[in-house]
């Protein structure tokens, strides 16, 4: 769904899935704030920061986001201390839109995930600009939801006409 939605779209893909991003470890309250970690993590956020308009793509995982996903954001805790970074400052100049697909009824049980995102979008100060949910198990199956396919046409016509 999310090639679809940007097929002929200049474009950075992430694979989370493809990196290593440990889990946090929470150093919030600790006098001398987080340790470094030595993972993928600060390449990954390098890497968003640098885009005006994010994606964030992620299959419905037991009525949530991937474990790949929620360890990347759980981290933010750690950006926003992190003095190389204006973190908050940064994602508050961006939009963000989130595409997911699941089974078991995904546009009514999906929009948790999607509050959860427009939650932690609020908390870091960065527009939550819209979504979409395919229905589908298996690699494929989304593309027999026509409103999914559809509604990922409209969404590349557009970031195309954004160019």
């Amino acid at each position: 769904m999310t090639n679809l939605a940007l097929e002929g779209v200049p474009h950075t893909s992430i694979r989370l899935r493809e990196k290593n991003i440990r889990p946090i470890h929470d150093q919030r309250h600790d006098e001398g704030g987080f340790d470094a970690v030595a993972d993928d993590y600060d390449e990954v956020t390098e890497a968003v920061l640098a885009h005006d308009l994010l994606i964030f793509s992620t299959p419905i995982y037991w009525y949530g986001m991937s474990g790949h996903m929620k360890n990347y954001v759980d981290r933010w805790s750690q950006s926003l201390r992190d003095k190389r970074y204006s973190f908050k400052e940064s994602l508050g100049q961006k939009q963000a839109y989130v595409i997911t697909t699941g089974g078991d009824q995904p546009r009514l049980k999906g929009l948790p995930l999607i509050q959860q995102f427009q939650y932690v979008f609020s908390f870091v100060g960065m527009p939550f600009a819209g979504y979409i949910i395919g229905e589908g198990n298996k690699p494929g199956d989304v593309w027999s939801d026509l409103r999914a396919v559809e509604e990922a046409k409209i969404f590349n016509a557009w970031l195309k006409a954004k160019q």
